[in-house]
């Protein structure tokens, strides 16, 4: 069988959370949550590439996060422009939070994915519209069969010279999404990529602010998305695409958990599950399920010792969706 190879796209920030009960977490985030869950899925059967910008002098600590794991290989970890990113997240509850950011990873350029156009799956985690290019999702479109996953975090981001993290439309999407295979979002982020205004924190925090779902899920797949997810917290997430020119929806239920310590990189652990399901089963459910799986176990602790190895993983799936 030939190995499985997934490239993880997106920064590496230095975090500093306030969970929502309280207490201060520092650590390594965003593409460090998919890339190690999928270290531990892919064991003996396939290769974990981050590629981002980190600082200089973050390298070593970087590099011994992923050390453990032979299938993760660091090549695509770029220290050459020392840039790297900065974030502050403090949880007002267990799922919201107010976000600064105090540096910014430079882009990632074609020419950095260019050494990885034989992997399976790119999965793009972009946590502001800042880091990844367009034009690198067009090269590797035109010169790869990888599939491309996408998670709308980062053009529905941006951040203010004060170094404030905010919402905004995603007002381009119709050059991006001819080059996305599968659009990840949370239901914010859908409000965000569909209403354009001046947006309220009641507006973005309404957990049952969903009527507009059918109709942007309609104009997603109609301008070249093929599969759109979109997170729902707890509850879990939406999956819609095409079949036979018609639109298909689902809705694949949550992992249940007891308590919840910190949420902190679910949507990339989500993102991370997605990307194994379609590269190992091709199976939009079982990508889901993948997904929902990791991203609740990702709630269960402070550090990368949540996410399990295959079997275990498999275990716990089994059990939610027998």
């Amino acid at each position: 069988m030939k190995p499985y190879k997934i490239a993880v796209v997106g920064p590496i920030p230095k975090d500093t959370i306030t969970t929502h009960r309280g207490e201060v977490i520092t650590k390594y985030g965003c593409i460090t949550h998919p890339t190690i869950a999928l270290g531990k899925l892919l064991e003996n059967i396939g290769t974990v590439y981050p590629i981002t910008h980190i600082f200089k002098k973050d390298k070593n600590h970087i590099l011994e996060l992923f050390r453990p794991f032979k299938n993760i290989h660091t090549e695509g970890v770029f220290t050459d422009k020392d840039q790297g990113t900065i974030v502050e997240l403090n949880f007002v509850d267990q799922n919201n939070r107010l976000e600064k950011q105090t540096a910014n990873m430079h882009p990632i350029t074609p020419n950095e994915v260019k050494p990885f156009l034989d992997v399976d799956c790119f999965v793009f985690v972009p946590i502001t519209d800042y880091e990844i290019q367009l034009e690198t999702l067009k090269f590797i479109k035109s010169n790869s069969n990888a599939q491309i996953i996408f998670d709308a975090h980062g053009p529905t981001t941006f951040v203010t010279e004060n170094g404030e993290r905010l919402r905004q439309f995603w007002k381009d999407k119709d050059e991006w999404l001819p080059y996305i295979d599968v659009l990840k979002m949370n239901l914010e982020e859908s409000i965000c990529s569909w209403i354009e205004d001046d947006y309220t924190s009641e507006e973005l925090y309404d957990e049952n602010n969903t009527a507009h779902l059918d109709d942007f899920a309609k104009y997603i797949l109609e301008h070249g998305g093929k599969m759109l997810y979109v997170t729902l917290d707890s509850r879990g997430c939406m999956v819609y695409h095409q079949a036979n020119s018609n639109i298909q929806k689902e809705f694949i239920k949550s992992v249940k958990v007891e308590n919840v310590v910190d949420t902190t990189g679910c949507g990339d652990s989500f993102a991370g599950g997605l990307a194994y399901g379609f590269t190992v089963h091709n199976n939009h459910i079982v990508a889901a399920q993948y997904a929902n799986v990791l991203g609740a176990m990702r709630t269960q602790g402070k550090d990368f010792g949540v996410f399990k190895s295959l079997s275990d993983t498999e275990k716990i799936l089994n059990e939610a969706y027998s």
